[in-house]
């Protein structure tokens, strides 16, 4: 069977939104050092393989919303989707206290060979469903409650976007009606990262964005995504309404 690095839904579908995973599975491909990171499975299966939850939330979210999604189909682990190509995390060796074996001595012909059979294909997908009248990025990412040695995070959710970003600080407002939740403004990372799948598909173009992290002990089931995927629905053209994008 031949490996598709993107998975992609609803390319027809009219709306001004477009949705992105970056992260959306923990998947190796097979011609990565025989599709095996040389990590246990625990470390597969937590969030520095991948986005726990964020794949099933942008799914729904994009039906919801009439919207095309694209997601990537390999582990940010492989290589980094949501990196520039000349950043030094794209291809990363130690996440939050693990090594990757298999990415240890990665040299620069094994991540231009990642970025040629993974990286480039992503980008090319999601360029191609920003081409529309108009058009909207909406990336869905989920991150853990809790690093390392860290202490614990108290947001539910996050909006990260770059300075001056027109829509984000409506989506902000939005969920702030809510008292209960607890919303990071470019927390619990920095909302904008140059050449990021942001930075490069929707601020370059002036396109209006808005990156949406998770906490992802919130969405670790599909009736968990789903709830958060229309409750999202609804406040995501409020917010582009009291914009007036």
């Amino acid at each position: 069977m031949t490996y598709l690095p993107f998975f992609l839904e609803g390319a027809e579908r009219p709306a001004r939104w477009v949705i992105s995973c970056d992260h959306a599975t923990n998947f190796v491909p097979p011609f990565v050092n025989g599709g095996d990171l040389g990590l246990p499975s625990e470390d597969m299966n937590r969030h520095i393989a991948y986005d726990i939850g964020a794949y099933g939330v942008a799914r729904h979210l994009a039906r919801l919303l009439n919207a095309p999604v694209v997601a990537s189909n390999f582990s940010r682990l492989v290589i980094d989707p949501n990196r520039g190509a000349d950043d030094p995390t794209l291809l990363m060796k130690l996440y939050d206290g693990s090594i990757i074996p298999a990415n240890r001595h990665a040299d620069a012909a094994e991540r231009a060979a990642r970025m040629e059979a993974c990286y480039t294909p992503y980008h090319t997908a999601l360029a191609g469903l920003l081409n529309r009248p108009d058009p909207i990025l909406v990336s869905v990412h989920s991150f853990t409650p809790q690093l390392r040695g860290r202490a614990p995070r108290p947001w539910q959710i996050g909006i990260l976007a770059p300075e001056d970003e027109p829509l984000s600080p409506h989506i902000i407002q939005e969920l702030q009606q809510d008292r209960d939740l607890c919303v990071g403004i470019n927390e619990p990372y920095t909302g904008y990262l140059p050449g990021d799948s942001i930075d490069k598909h929707a601020t370059t173009n002036g396109y209006p964005n808005t990156l949406i992290e998770l906490r992802n002990d919130l969405i670790e089931d599909a009736h968990q995504q789903e709830a958060w995927a229309e409750r999202l629905a609804d406040i995501l053209p409020r917010a582009l309404e009291k914009s007036g994008l």
